[in-house]
């Protein structure tokens, strides 16, 4: 994926070819007898995942903004949100590594 966010001509074609490729000074490269897929593929390809990754900007953004997984988990044990089982699975951990 370039800086900017826009998928690349290279990233097109893996999702169309697979493995293994390589790309030196612009140029792909094919290895193990892989044939160059027609542009036309690759531009239909290269939108195509272009809007995959569009439309899930907000997940991108969310992350950075939700507070750690670890905390989140955490607030639930002590809210008592756990199943029974799984309090009692989490509580185990914590007695064999009390905090200090």
């Amino acid at each position: 994926m370039a800086l900017d966010g826009k998928i690349t001509r290279f990233e097109a074609v893996q999702a169309l070819v697979g493995d293994p490729l390589h790309e030196v000074n612009g140029v792909i490269q094919y290895l193990g007898g892989q044939s160059a897929p027609a542009e036309s593929d690759i531009t239909v390809k290269q939108s195509e995942l272009q809007a995959v990754y569009d439309a899930k900007g907000y997940a991108r953004n969310r992350q950075f903004e939700y507070p750690p997984i670890g905390d989140q988990l955490d607030d639930l044990f002590h809210s008592g949100s756990f199943s029974s089982d799984m309090s009692a699975k989490l509580q185990a951990v914590k007695d064999k590594y009390p905090k200090p």
